[in-house]
């Protein structure tokens, strides 16, 4: 007679997580609380975490928080070892307020999210193009902003410069005045209030064609990497590499994640939001979720083709014959956009290198 072993316990885990330490509660399956555990955010640490929550038994899926960022490295960690990841979202204002908020209320919340079936949704990987990209936009971003404020500090200095230098100065276009700044030669021990304004200037036109240089630098890899993974979405009527990249963002490196181009137009903020009530029938009003970049992304398509193609105005007057305002016919053009463009990433073949 042969002797069954007995099947392992189902347990549940969540993590709270945070820069230097990750919270993990384990649940079995009716959500009694197995046992809570702090691990720090190293690869020894994640394989710790990892351990303790199997040690409890057979592991069904583990809720994370912040896996965009402090959990992101625990995510990868998690899914590479076969265990199944929801990202988790923080608790809200309400729930904190009723029951306090620790790391451990939060771990334990993150695990009874995913055993509830709130929590669904498989995070990004974070391993892949989108995640270069996503880097490269930030440093794009950064780059413009820092240079607009140099630009605006170098005009701020030239208003009260001496009546020369600003008489000299004032009427150049900026390309010019920028050239002639950082043409300007100061002496090592000048330090008269005329040589330290020239000094000034020098540094601050110095600083913008360095910026310059870093913006063009960001722009042709981004160029370069959203051609080679997604060329049938920047070869789409009205995208190009930065709206591109954009999309690319907010879809990640596993669009495979999203179930349907509906889940794609709710990341984006481009679906309806019901707002019928009592006499109020089959009224939408504006998505004010989403990821913003992204919805701001879909308009600017929206606008190049309302420009430029015959086929858009068409479709945007259409609806407005059927009744609806130009606003809410816009919002049905960025919703079939949002469907073309999870079409065209569902079927995406990236270009071999």
């Amino acid at each position: 007679m042969t002797t069954m072993t007995p099947a392992r316990p189902s347990v549940t885990g969540g993590v709270d997580t945070h820069r230097d330490e990750h919270v993990a509660a384990a649940l079995d399956g009716v959500g009694g609380l197995l046992g809570t555990a702090s691990f720090p955010t190293t690869a020894a640490g994640y394989g710790a975490l990892l351990a303790w929550l199997r040690s409890h038994g057979e592991i069904s899926s583990v809720g994370v928080e912040g896996t965009g960022s402090y959990g992101a490295a625990l995510a990868r960690h998690l899914t590479n070892s076969g265990v199944r990841v929801l990202e988790v979202s923080r608790p809200n204002r309400q729930v904190r307020r009723r029951y306090g908020k620790s790391d451990v209320v939060d771990a334990i919340a993150a695990a009874r999210a995913v055993l509830s079936g709130e929590a669904t949704g498989t995070p990004k990987t974070h391993d892949g193009p989108v995640e270069a990209l996503r880097a490269l936009k930030a440093l794009h971003r950064s780059a413009n902003k820092a240079r607009t404020q140099a630009i605006n500090q170098l005009r701020a200095v030239l208003v009260t410069a001496p009546d020369d230098l600003r008489a000299r100065l004032r009427d150049l276009p900026r390309g010019e005045l920028l050239r002639t700044c950082a043409a300007f030669r100061v002496a090592a021990d000048d330090d008269s209030l005329a040589g330290i304004i020239r000094l000034t200037l020098r540094e601050l036109a110095a600083r913008v064609a360095f910026l310059d240089t870093q913006i063009k630098h960001a722009v042709v890899r981004l160029k370069r990497i959203t051609e080679q993974f997604a060329p049938s979405l920047v070869a789409m009527y009205g995208v190009g590499p930065d709206t591109a990249s954009t999309l690319l963002l907010t879809a990640g490196d596993n669009p495979d994640r999203l179930r349907n181009e509906r889940s794609f137009a709710s990341l984006t903020g481009s679906c309806p939001v019901p707002a019928t009530s009592g006499l109020i029938k089959k009224r939408y009003r504006l998505n004010r979720g989403g990821d913003r970049q992204a919805n701001a992304a879909l308009w600017r398509i929206a606008m190049v083709r309302l420009s430029n193609d015959p086929a858009t105005r068409a479709y945007v007057q259409r609806r407005q014959t059927e009744g609806k305002t130009k606003t809410e016919a816009m919002r049905c053009l960025k919703r079939y956009i949002a469907r073309n463009v999870f079409n065209t990433l569902k079927n995406e073949t990236p270009l071999t290198t």
